[in-house]
């Protein structure tokens, strides 16, 4: 299967333009979060992929939240949070949200380690894990210095070890891969990134 992926469009429209001309060549999209900005603008974001051209699975990221995601009339899109589905044979299990908690403010759609931990326990098996937030210790490294990745999230990779675990939310990272175990761990940002995996 030839996934798309992509996180933090953050309105962007040169991304959202090639997004969806790339996605003609796509069986499936991934959308790891933060479509928009501070909880405003989500129906600008869902105008800007109205045009993809395969089914997308998505996260909502700190930025939105999972009501406002869904709600947004994002066409062809399954939103997970806390939930799995499957495409095509693959088995996806996605969580949103900034974990641990930001301090960006109210506006912030954030879970605690605990929060994550207890929404990560439904998923036993998973080939791809679509998380906002990364892992502890891989791609979660601000220009600052401070590692501000998940532990919940690093022990659900632990435990389950999909193939790929996708994300975004460090934007200091985008781009940067690492490995736990057998999961492939990437912190997509908005650009085009393809993946094939095997069904």
């Amino acid at each position: 299967m030839k996934i798309l992926a992509f996180s933090d469009l953050h309105l962007s429209a040169p991304h959202a333009s090639a997004l969806v001309a790339a996605s003609a060549e796509a069986d499936l999209v991934i959308g790891a979060g933060d479509f928009c900005n501070m909880r405003r603008g989500l129906d600008r974001a869902a105008a800007m992929l109205a045009d993809l051209q395969a089914p997308m699975v998505a996260v909502p990221g700190n930025g939105e939240s999972a009501e406002e995601l869904r709600a947004a009339g994002f066409a062809a899109t399954t939103v997970l949070h806390g939930e799995g589905t499957k495409s095509a044979g693959l088995r996806l299990f996605g969580l949103g949200y900034g974990v641990p908690q930001t301090p960006f403010g109210s506006w912030s759609c954030d879970l605690s380690e605990a929060e994550a931990d207890a929404m990560l326990a439904g998923c036993d098996t998973a080939d791809i894990l679509i998380t906002h937030s990364p892992p502890k210790g891989v791609a979660d490294v601000t220009s600052g210095g401070i590692s501000v990745g998940s532990t919940a999230i690093r022990d659900a990779v632990e435990r389950i070890q999909p193939q790929l675990l996708l994300c975004g939310h460090v934007h200091d990272c985008w781009g940067q891969r690492g490995r736990i175990g057998k999961t492939q761990v990437v912190n997509l940002g908005p650009g085009v990134t393809w993946f094939e995996v095997e069904r």
